[in-house]
């Protein structure tokens, strides 16, 4: 399987497949931005978590030939070795667009037996249909405290983990949520726009710093889940609480939304009680 950024369709002019090819699927490995952090491969992570993605686009034919139309959420391991490029997500998905398929059952394991294979880890696949969705039930605010009202000056949109400071207080858990966060994808440097709540308990984390910590990703060029990971080790390090979950919400781009979550502890309970933000 190719790996490097340069092999991908990321940034370049694409033909849509009309029909099913798993080939599409462009994995990349978690190895090589982490290695940015100072996390090697004998090392074990200091986090744990999963990453989450919703597709909005997902269709396909039945066996007589009539669209079906659903929505996917898909989901697996920070430990898988390689996460899928997002572009190549899209077009795999739209693969589908003029393939038959018996059932959305059909549909199910074919796609997890393609995302399996193309990050090397279990991936998990629902499917829910329109009619049996009231998506807008499931919209919902980060819960915590909003650091966004702060009148802060911000004059720095690269990466500045000086920011980040506590205090003596200590902090039992607190969770900290901002709407500002925004960094560019790593190849088209178009914006990526998301919602990050910190949830930690140790000394109080200087609210302002980690507001300005936040916005000075601004301008950064990194991936979705390379941010999250870098802002979980940046607070870890600089700050080290005792509990520390970082739980990252981005917008959605080609009808996807990919939401990365890294913890101290093991993440199922906490990541399976899962809800759109207001802006996805």
């Amino acid at each position: 399987m190719p790996s490097t950024l340069e092999q991908s369709e990321l940034g370049k002019k694409s033909l849509y497949k009309s029909h099913y090819d798993a080939s599409l699927l462009f994995p990349l490995a978690r190895l090589l931005k982490r290695q940015e952090l100072g996390l090697s491969a004998t090392d074990a992570l200091p986090f744990h978590g999963i990453d989450r993605w919703h597709h909005y686009e997902v269709s396909w034919l039945n066996d007589k030939g009539k669209p079906v139309v659903a929505q996917a959420d898909i989901r697996y391991s920070c430990t898988s070795p390689h996460i899928i490029e997002s572009k190549s997500m899209k077009l795999y998905f739209n693969s589908l667009n003029n393939s038959h398929f018996h059932d959305a059952s059909q549909v199910k394991a074919l796609v997890e037996q393609d995302l399996s294979l193309a990050v090397g880890d279990n991936v998990s696949v629902h499917f829910s249909h329109l009619q049996h969705n009231d998506s807008t039930q499931h919209m919902t605010h980060f819960k915590g405290i909003c650091l966004d009202n702060l009148d802060i000056d911000c004059d720095t949109y690269m990466i500045h983990p000086e920011f980040l400071t506590t205090e003596t207080t200590w902090i039992e858990q607190e969770s900290l949520y901002s709407d500002l966060l925004k960094s560019n994808c790593l190849v088209t440097h178009q914006p990526d726009w998301g919602s990050v709540c910190i949830t930690y308990s140790g000394n109080k984390i200087n609210h302002a710093g980690l507001l300005k910590y936040i916005v000075s990703f601004r301008n950064h060029p990194e991936f979705h889940e390379q941010c999250i990971e870098r802002i979980f080790m940046d607070i870890l390090r600089r700050c080290k609480p005792m509990y520390l979950s970082v739980d990252g919400r981005y917008t959605r781009r080609g009808g996807l939304d990919i939401n990365p979550y890294r913890s101290s502890l093991a993440w199922p309970n906490h990541a399976s009680d899962h809800k759109r933000l207001c802006r996805q």
